[in-house]
């Protein structure tokens, strides 16, 4: 069985559970934060991040790659357009979410307003923040817009895309940022039709079990929530930082 070490509330692991979710893959998880991998995560992926593929001898670090993985593994219910062009847009769309998005989402805000006061006990860099919200974010949105749908989907069908902004962006909501429907009215309604779908809807519950949970009882509830959690983790004690953490 594919083991996945990571929790729906990294984006980058949420857009890899929704992939095997939507293609009905099974899966176990080992559901880590990041910071608190051991040594064997060091070992698995030495940037100290999540996801974690491990199928097998196989080790994938990387949510894309793991995402175009499971795609070819698991042709069916495609996530990625068949039609080349499609395909290459596709991917250079991922590439902006995993990295700008990243960036900004992510490093400069949900990292600032979540993870930084409660797993390093740190204060917020609000002046980094003001320049997301102010700056960072509205340039993002601005050229967004016109990418987004009309209605529905990027492409014909849901897709990585799809998923993958929708998961960046519910991280922003989490750090107590959405988007102004008036401003970026397409952006609004794609990602709030993203987010009503049952698929999507389930990996908020679950995302609100690892934050509403305390450790000793997560697994426990994510079983009860129908997950197979895995036997062993690559959980350790103590928070650390990896090469890439700020």
């Amino acid at each position: 069985m594919l083991r996945i070490i990571g929790n729906h509330v990294s984006p980058y692991a949420r857009k890899v559970f929704l992939a095997l979710d939507h293609k009905g893959v099974e899966y176990e998880i080992d559901p880590i934060v990041p910071f608190f991998g051991d040594d064997e995560f060091t070992r698995l992926n030495p940037l100290r991040r999540i996801p974690v593929l491990i199928d097998g001898d196989l080790v994938i670090p990387d949510s894309t790659v793991i995402c175009e993985y499971l795609d070819d593994r698991y042709p069916e219910k495609p996530l990625y357009p068949a039609d080349p062009a499609q395909r290459a847009r596709a991917r250079w769309l991922e590439e902006f979410a995993d990295s700008r998005l990243g960036d900004v989402m992510i490093w400069k805000l949900f990292f600032q307003r979540n993870v930084k006061p409660r797993v390093w006990k740190q204060e917020t860099d609000e002046e980094q923040v003001a320049a997301v919200v102010t700056r960072d974010l509205p340039e993002i949105m601005d050229w967004l817009e016109p990418q987004a749908p009309a209605a529905g989907f990027v492409f014909d069908d849901l897709s990585m895309i799809d998923l993958t902004f929708a998961s960046f962006f519910r991280n922003a909501a989490l750090a107590g940022w959405t988007s102004d429907a008036a401003r970026w009215p397409r952006i609004a309604a794609w990602i709030d039709h993203i987010w009503a779908t049952p698929l999507f809807a389930r990996s908020v519950m679950l995302e609100q079990i690892m934050l509403t949970t305390r450790g000793a009882d997560q697994r426990a509830a994510l079983e009860a929530a129908g997950l197979k959690v895995a036997d062993s983790s690559v959980r350790g004690d103590m928070p650390r930082r990896g090469p890439m953490s700020v």
